[in-house]
């Protein structure tokens, strides 16, 4: 049943990872597993024996889920991008009372208003992603290797950091049609790179950010609280009659269901 359930939550990861402006790290805090997460990768050479299974069970999850939704993401991304906007609205915003109850579990600290607004306003500066009209890279040189690679490395930090979109990341370096063309085609060639980016990407900055957490927990949920905030301007896809009507209602959705799972986490 673990497995399932893990399983499963990698397979909700890896699908928010695939629109652009939404963040995976963000889902795995709502799903109550990114401390674990944390954890399990920064201690796998240390403890593998109890560390490998949750890794195993979130990875063969999130693989499962690249490959069978990546087609299907960005179908309806492309065709309906108000009410696909407004349901993962829904989703951020129904974990913000989790973000929230973390980020203050010894009380509000006013001081820590100040790391709220620089993690919205360190979002709102990424700005909003347009359509990725770079050229799709389908053949390896050297310098095509290296610049998947460390889009590989981005990937990764934006998963690690809630708030931040690895989508919109790869939007930002040219690359999302690429990692999706080559995710839908399985062109191996061109997803070893980026895997091998995304590997050392994840091992640097879950160490950072664990620390982050063990030495200043408040300031840094309250600043990755301001990330979640900021990164629902991010995925607002605007106003647009009944699509957005259609649009509130799958919000709604969204938040309750999400709601629901964290406060049971």
């Amino acid at each position: 049943m673990e497995f399932v359930k893990n399983f499963l939550k990698g397979v909700a990861i890896s699908i928010s990872q695939l629109v652009p402006g939404v963040s995976g790290g963000t889902i795995a805090m709502i799903l109550g597993i990114y401390d674990k997460l944390l954890h399990a990768v920064n201690n796998i050479l240390k403890d593998f024996k109890n560390q490998y299974k949750l890794l195993l069970q979130v990875g063969v999850g999130a693989l499962v889920g690249i490959f069978l939704f990546s087609n299907i993401v960005k179908t309806l991304f492309d065709n309906f991008p108000i009410p696909i906007g407004y349901l993962f609205i829904g989703v951020i915003l129904g974990g913000a009372p989790l973000m929230f109850k973390k980020a203050t579990v010894k009380g509000f600290n006013k001081k820590n208003i100040l790391f709220l607004v620089m993690g919205i306003i360190i979002v709102l500066m990424m700005g909003t992603p347009d359509n990725d009209a770079s050229s799709i890279i389908t053949n390896l040189s050297i310098l095509n290797f290296i610049w998947l690679f460390v889009g590989g490395i981005v990937v990764a930090v934006a998963l690690i950091l809630p708030g931040i979109s690895g989508s919109f990341m790869l939007f930002v370096l040219g690359l999302y049609n690429t990692v999706i063309t080559a995710v839908s085609q399985f062109n191996i060639s061109i997803l070893i790179p980026i895997a091998l980016g995304g590997i050392l990407g994840t091992l640097l900055s879950a160490r950072i950010i664990e620390n982050l957490l063990i030495k200043y927990p408040e300031q840094t949920y309250i600043l990755i609280f301001g990330f979640i905030l900021g990164s629902v301007f991010s995925v607002f896809p605007g106003v647009d009659g009944l699509n957005s009507i259609v649009g509130v209602f799958l919000g709604l959705v969204g938040f309750i269901f999400t709601y629901y799972i964290s406060r049971n986490e």
